[in-house]
């Protein structure tokens, strides 16, 4: 297997971990977000600061953009987790890409292909599927499907201002190190506020959070990031697919999570639409 493609798949199985890191976490939702990239922010500055330095003041306005997008895409992700199943949050956050292709098409005006259009009306079925399952099971799901479309606005809004600043030159260990430390920043006062324990109770808690911030979040995202510079975007894409398939495994296998034949057939037809979404858009 190319190194390429095993650090992609690596990185997605990462990603993939951090729902079960939240569930299990000992604070609350905003909380275990805020620690997520607290943590993570000492270890991607000094690696940061090992790569060719580019000076990100000019772009500052989109810098805070993408913190804000990122903190947003966070808290309700994580919110998300603690209401629904870990398959289900996880695959409608992963409806990001085609939030990011109807973006560029009411502002931007670029058109999207009819094959674009098969696969959103695929991927809304299938989350017509998901939502149905979740209304059987308690309303309390309900609302843990809505915060994970939210989780996909939010996402989208930070991969248009991430590619709108490697278009504009920025580093990719810089980006994730800035855009990361004022994500912190901007969760910090939200978990204040939100009256959740913010501090874990044992040192396993503090491990968990550990393990979310230094796992998921460095490892996964860096991986991926290498991975993508060095595989074609199409194919990258659609391999990344891979982490909702590994989230749902990994909530079975920890969490004792099964997946109803309906919540397995909404799954597949979701991923399918975002597959040929992700296919027809350049």
């Amino acid at each position: 297997m190319p190194p390429a493609l095993a650090a992609l798949l690596l990185g997605a199985t990462c990603i993939a971990l951090s729902p079960i890191f939240v569930r299990v976490a000992d604070v609350g939702p905003t909380a275990s977000a805020f620690w997520r990239v607290a943590l993570a922010a000492p270890v991607l500055w000094p690696i940061a600061a090992l790569a060719p330095r580019r000076s990100a003041l000019a772009h500052w306005r989109l810098f805070l953009l993408a913190g804000i997008a990122f903190a947003g895409d966070l808290a309700f992700w994580h919110w998300s987790i603690r209401f629904t199943s870990v398959a289900n949050s996880t695959l409608l956050a992963n409806l990001a890409s085609i939030f990011v292709t109807l973006a560029a098409w009411l502002f931007w005006r670029e058109r999207p292909s009819a094959r674009f259009l098969l696969g959103l009306a695929a991927a809304l079925a299938g989350v017509v599927l998901l939502v149905r399952t979740s209304l059987a099971f308690s309303a309390s799901a309900l609302l843990g499907d809505a915060f994970g479309v939210i989780t996909a606005a939010f996402y989208a809004g930070y991969i248009l201002a991430v590619k709108d600043l490697r278009d504009r030159g920025a580093a990719t260990l810089q980006l994730m190190a800035i855009s990361t430390s004022i994500t912190a920043v901007l969760l910090f006062p939200v978990a204040l506020a939100s009256g959740e324990a913010l501090l874990p109770a044992s040192a396993a808690g503090w491990l968990t959070l550990a393990g979310l911030a230094w796992i998921s979040h460095c490892a996964g995202q860096g991986l991926i990031a290498y991975s993508l510079a060095h595989l074609p975007a199409a194919f990258s894409s659609v391999s990344l697919l891979f982490q909702p398939v590994m989230a749902a495994i990994f909530g079975w296998l920890f969490l004792g999570e099964a997946l109803t034949p309906l919540q397995l057939v909404g799954g597949m037809v979701v991923l399918a639409g975002i597959y040929l979404a992700r296919r027809a858009s350049p």
